[in-house]
C-alpha cells in the first residue's frame, strides 16, 4: 500500500503491518505524526515485542483505536526496554 511516509520511532522502524493499518486509517495516522518519536517507538515495541501472530494482531487493532481515540502512548506499557534510559548520554550527563 503506497501513500504518505510514515515516521517511525527512536530505535524500532515502523513495522510493514502498522504502516497499513495506520494509513487506512487517516484519524489514526494523523495522531501517530502528533505524537512524539519516543511514544511512536513505544506503541511500535509494545506492539512487536508479543510472541504469538493473533496478539500482534489484537495490538494492532487497538493501536489504531487508542490513538483514534487520543491516546499518546499504549496504556500498562512498562516502557520500551531496547532504549537506554539516559537518552544515550552516558552515566555521567
Amino acid at each position: 500500500m503506497s501513500g504518505p511516509v510514515l515516521s517511525g520511532g527512536v530505535v524500532h522502524d515502523l513495522p510493514d503491518d502498522l504502516a497499513v493499518a495506520l494509513k487506512a486509517h487517516p484519524e489514526a495516522r494523523a495522531a501517530w505524526e502528533d505524537i512524539t518519536p519516543l511514544a511512536r517507538n513505544e506503541w511500535i515495541c509494545w506492539t512487536i515485542s508479543v510472541k504469538k501472530a493473533g496478539t500482534r494482531e489484537k495490538h494492532v487493532v487497538r493501536a489504531i483505536e487508542d490513538l483514534t481515540a487520543g491516546k499518546r502512548r499504549p496504556c500498562c506499557w512498562p516502557g520500551c526496554p531496547h532504549r537506554e534510559r539516559d537518552g544515550g548520554r552516558g552515566a555521567g550527563a
